[in-house]
């Protein structure tokens, strides 16, 4: 009984490192052969997810476009925006740059004659209740500013104050058919009276046939009593034809104006005139005409044939 007993605990002790031994094994090749799964796991699958990458990056690059479709349009705009704003600031620094042009005229040809003038801003213009031809200028009384003054731009005669505000003034121009200034032929006393008729040229009309007018003779303000509405010595223009028909007690002719009206955008309010009539002082210089140059062909004559 004994040794049965025995002989039964050696064999569930044999039985029992046996089945250690095999569980050892067993782990042991177990981590081998799990790892070894899972390689050949991702080997048999990689050709399938290559495939699936093929076949879903379009469908990615549209949804990355997509995405990203609302941030570049909000660029684009913003890129016209900043053009437009670009633009805008090139114009008014063109519109800015041709105004001080123009008042730098004015201001020397105010210098010259000694005139004091008041500058003022072209707002509008166009026609008015009054006026076929007209502007409005943003200085009035508040600026010293009074009906019938002289208005001048940067090469003569704009026109004349015929309505005043506190901050604006109504103002005819030279060329409205309501407008007449006494005007004298530069370099003589002959006068006349010069009318706008709607255009670039006036209507001359002289008051005597005692000196002959030329085209190109240049006309000046003869200035007026208080010097209002003119004050003497501006520019006016030039004459472009002269009417000598037999039987007219006086000569006419058309005279072009120095101004350019279309593009005025400064202009200036004599409030004070010279101390002394500026006479010929502001006659503006005739302009240099442009040499045209000449190339002279010189021929040589060819040898004679030898006999």
């Amino acid at each position: 009984m004994r040794y049965g007993g025995e002989g039964r605990t050696r064999f569930l002790l044999i039985i029992l490192i046996v089945t250690s031994l095999f569980l050892i094994t067993l782990d042991l090749h177990g981590v081998t052969l799990l790892e070894n799964a899972r390689q050949g796991t991702q080997t048999v699958l990689s050709p399938f997810q290559r495939a699936g990458n093929v076949v879903l990056s379009p469908f990615k690059n549209f949804l990355s476009d997509v995405t990203h479709l609302g941030r570049t349009r909000n660029q684009i705009e913003k890129l016209r925006a900043d053009n437009a704003k670009l633009k805008a600031t090139l114009l008014n620094r063109k519109n800015a740059d041709a105004q001080l042009k123009q008042l730098k005229s004015i201001l020397d040809l105010a210098g010259t004659a000694g005139y004091k003038v008041v500058n003022a801003r072209v707002i509008s213009q166009g026609s008015s209740q009054l006026f076929s031809q007209s502007i409005i200028i943003d200085s009035g009384a508040n600026a010293g500013i009074k009906k019938n003054m002289t208005v001048l731009s940067q090469n003569g005669i704009a026109g004349v104050v015929k309505d005043v505000y506190p901050n604006t003034s109504l103002v005819m121009l030279a060329t409205d058919p309501s407008f007449k200034i006494g005007v004298r032929i530069a370099g003589t006393q002959q006068i006349g009276i010069l009318t706008g008729r709607g255009s670039s040229s006036g209507a001359l009309q002289l008051l005597d046939n005692q000196t002959t007018v030329k085209v190109g003779d240049v006309l000046l303000a003869r200035g007026s009593v208080a010097n209002r509405p003119f004050v003497p010595g501006v520019p006016v223009g030039y004459v472009t034809f002269v009417d000598n028909s037999a039987g007219e007690i006086a000569q006419s002719g058309s005279v072009r104006y120095y101004t350019s009206f279309s593009g005025l955008g400064v202009v200036a309010v004599v409030v004070g005139a010279p101390v002394t009539n500026p006479g010929d002082a502001l006659v503006p210089p005739k302009p240099i005409p442009t040499p045209i140059p000449t190339v002279t062909v010189y021929v040589t004559p060819s040898p004679s044939p030898t006999k």
